[in-house]
C-alpha cells in the first residue's frame, strides 16, 4: 500500500501546479489518464484524497466495461448424433439459449476422446462447453493414450442417468438377482452374458456384476446391443444388462425376465423392480451418465450460472416427461455433488476395468 501511496503523491506533484485548460474537441481517454489528469486537476488544492479519487476512476471505469455473462454465442461439445448424449444436449440446449439470452450452439463429435481432447484445450470463459457420458472419466483406464485429464475439466451439473436393466433369459431358472448369483456359482463358467460394444455401460455393469458377486460368467460381446439382445431373446445367451427403452416392451411380452434394476436406490422408471445391490451386492451401481463440464479454471460465477439455469430447465415437468420417455431420469445438483460422483464412481470402475483387464482401444 505505501509504493501506491507514494506513486500517486508523485503524479499529485506532477500535475497540481498545471494550469485548468481543456482541449477544444475532447479525444478517446484511457482510464489511466483520467485517474492521472483529471484526477489531479480536481483535487488541486490538496484537500481532497487523490488516492479516493483514484479508486473512483478505476472502479467507474470497471463498472463501465464490465459485461454479464454471456454476451456471444455458446459452443456444446457433445457425441455424434442420436445418442443419449446428443438428444440431452438437444433439449437443453433449446432451454439454456432461451434462458441465458444466447445460442448454444450444439457441435457434434464422434468418440468422447476427440471431444475431451478439444475441451481440455478450450479457453476457460465459459463459451466452449462439453456434454458428455461417464466414459469420460473410464476411457483413461481402457485406452493406453487418451489426450485429457479430468482435471482439465470443471464438473457444472449432474444432468441424467440411464439405468440399466438385468434381464435374463426365461429358460433361466433364477426368479431373482439372489437366485441368479447362488445359480451362478453353482455352476462356474456354463451362464454367459451379452452386452454390445467393449467398455460401453452393459459391458463395464457386467463386469461389476462378477467382480462385486464374485461369479464366473462368460462375456460374449456383440458389435450392436440389438444384436445381444436378440440373443438373449432367442435364448443363445442367458443374461444381460440392457437398456430400459430396449428391455421393457420384451418384458411385458414376456420374452425377457426382469430381475433388477442397476441403480442405486429403485428407479421411478421402473416401479416395483428392486435394485441389483439390494441382493447382497452393497454399493452396486452402474448407470450411464450425461453430465455438463466446463474447461478448468472457467470463472465461478459462469458456473454457478450455467448450473443455476441448468437445474431450473430439468426441473420442468415437460423436461422430465421427454427424458422418462427414452428411459432416462433427470438428477441435477450442484458442481460439487456432481464432483463427488464422478470420484466415486472412477474410483469403483476402475477396481473393476483393471481386475477385468478391459481395452477399448
Amino acid at each position: 500500500m505505501s509504493e501506491v501511496r507514494l506513486k500517486i503523491a508523485a503524479l499529485f506533484e506532477k500535475h497540481v501546479k498545471r494550469p485548468l485548460s481543456f482541449p477544444q474537441k475532447r479525444k478517446p481517454i484511457s482510464c489511466l489518464k483520467w485517474n492521472r489528469v483529471m484526477g489531479s486537476r480536481f483535487c488541486g488544492n490538496g484537500k481532497v484524497g487523490v488516492f479516493s479519487l483514484a479508486a473512483l476512476g478505476i472502479l467507474g471505469c470497471s463498472l463501465a466495461t464490465a459485461q454479464p455473462y454471456p454476451t456471444k454465442p455458446i459452443r456444446l461439445l457433445t457425441a455424434e448424433v442420436g445418442g443419449g448424449s446428443d438428444f440431452t444436449a438437444r433439449l437443453l440446449s433449446q432451454r439454456l439459449s432461451e434462458s441465458l439470452g444466447q445460442q448454444l450452439v450444439v457441435d457434434n463429435r464422434t468418440g468422447g476422446v476427440i471431444i475431451g481432447d478439444i475441451a481440455s484445450k478450450a479457453q476457460p470463459d465459459g463459451y466452449t462447453l462439453m456434454l458428455y457420458s461417464s466414459s469420460l472419466w473410464t476411457m483413461p483406464y481402457m485406452r493406453s493414450h487418451v489426450p485429457y485429464r479430468m482435471d482439465q475439466f470443471a464438473p457444472v451439473v449432474y444432468i441424467s442417468a440411464s439405468p440399466l436393466i438385468l434381464v435374463v433369459h426365461p429358460s433361466v431358472a433364477a426368479k431373482s438377482t439372489e437366485e441368479l448369483i447362488a445359480l451362478a456359482k453353482s455352476k462356474p463358467g456354463d451362464l454367459n452374458y451379452a452386452s454390445g460394444p467393449l467398455g460401453a455401460s452393459p459391458h463395464l455393469a457386467g463386469e461389476l456384476f462378477k467382480y462385486m458377486a464374485g461369479v464366473n460368467i462368460v462375456h460374449i460381446p456383440f458389435k450392436g446391443v440389438g444384436l445381444a439382445v436378440n440373443d438373449v431373446i432367442a435364448g443363445r445367451v442367458q443374461i444381460m444388462f440392457t437398456s430400459v427403452g430396449g428391455a421393457v416392451p420384451q418384458i411385458k411380452a414376456g420374452r425377457l425376465r426382469a430381475l433388477a434394476v442397476t441403480t442405486a436406490k429403485p428407479s421411478p422408471l421402473l416401479p416395483g423392480l428392486p435394485t441389483v445391490a439390494s441382493a447382497g451386492l452393497s454399493g452396486f451401481e452402474s448407470v450411464s451418465t450425461n453430465g455438463l463440464f466446463a474447461p478448468a479454471k472457467t470463472p465461478p460465477p459462469v458456473i454457478e450460472r450455467l448450473n443455476r439455469e441448468t437445474n431450473s430447465a430439468i426441473a420442468r415437468a415437460e423436461f422430465r416427461d421427454k427424458f422418462a420417455g427414452v428411459g432416462m431420469e433427470l438428477i441435477g445438483g450442484t458442481p460439487a455433488q456432481f464432483d463427488q460422483f464422478i470420484k466415486t464412481d472412477t474410483e469403483r470402475m476402475s477396481k473393476v476395468i483393471t481386475a477385468a483387464r478391459i481395452r477399448a482401444e
